[in-house]
């Protein structure tokens, strides 16, 4: 699923592809006077449903693996800090799909020259709500990449690692300061396309896009791969243990389950209705601005 996360333009290429197909207009000429094609691309259910369940979907299923790392290893640090970092994504993800202000705020000011959600000299409150959540979400994710999942970012080691593989520092400094630049890339891929963002990425960026993304997920690899391999040799083993190929009648300590208690349970739910909550919550404010935009409140 970590994968999948980076696959999201592919997925929206996917589907659009097969919408196509399906459509029939891969059979109408490009020239054609009397169709006009690939109307489908801008209706409610392509746009407003598809393409973000698409987006979603990648971050739900890591969301939904974290909950259940922690219900069975009962450890907050790093289980649930991973949730809520998929859970922001997917709050940027679910403004880009659901959120109209950014065009209907355009719309307004050119027609009335007013705003019904602005303040304070034309202050756009959930413009600002949602490229703070762009933000906090890009720098949470690198935060994330550099210190946990690479082991970097220590103090008392220059804020590298304790143990470095590679034969130069510089290689690391490079890395961390690239990656925090591509993760701000990888959130813009997460905003549904045609979502009217000021910051949205156009479609002839897309390409490039994708390969910075691809190349975001190679570094990723290759420095995730030392820090187990770190983690690995400091407490002197390769797996946690070695399965035997014939019963000895001895109860091994690995074959033993425990149960999630309900305390652990219950934290898990309630972490899954806070990210539902704020999901919901995200749909429902833009449905509502956008029937105060058109004067229907």
């Amino acid at each position: 699923a970590d994968v999948f996360t980076s696959m999201v333009k592919v997925f929206q290429d996917i589907s659009w592809t097969l919408c196509f197909v399906i459509s029939g207009d891969f059979l109408v000429p490009e020239n054609s006077e009397y169709t006009q094609p690939r109307q489908w691309q801008h209706t409610v259910w392509y746009k407003n449903v598809v393409i973000p369940l698409i987006c979603l979907f990648p971050l739900w299923i890591r969301l939904v693996q974290c909950l259940r790392k922690y219900a069975d290893t009962r450890q907050r640090l790093p289980h649930l800090a991973n949730a809520f970092k998929y859970a922001l994504s997917q709050t940027v993800t679910l403004f880009g799909a659901f959120h109209p202000l950014y065009l209907l705020s355009q719309q307004n000011h050119e027609d009335d020259g007013q705003h019904a959600t602005t303040y304070n000299g034309g202050v756009n409150l959930f413009q600002m709500f949602w490229v703070g959540a762009f933000v906090t979400s890009s720098l949470y994710s690198w935060f994330w990449d550099v210190y946990m999942d690479w082991g970097l970012f220590r103090p008392k080691h220059s804020f590298l690692g304790p143990r470095l593989m590679y034969p130069k520092r510089v290689y690391y400094y490079c890395v961390i300061f690239a990656d925090l630049f591509l993760r701000f890339m990888w959130v813009l891929t997460l905003i549904p396309p045609q979502s009217g963002a000021s910051f949205e990425v156009p479609n002839y960026l897309a390409a490039v896009t994708m390969s910075l993304e691809l190349l975001r997920r190679t570094l990723w690899g290759f420095f995730r791969l030392e820090h187990e391999h770190r983690h690995n040799t400091s407490g002197y083993r390769s797996v946690e243990f070695v399965p035997l190929h014939f019963s000895t009648g001895h109860v091994h300590k690995y074959e033993k389950k425990e149960r999630a208690g309900w305390s652990v349970l219950a934290e898990v739910a309630a972490v899954t209705t806070a990210v539902l909550s704020v999901s919901v919550m995200s749909v429902i404010v833009a449905h509502r601005t956008s029937q105060v935009e058109k004067g229907e409140l």
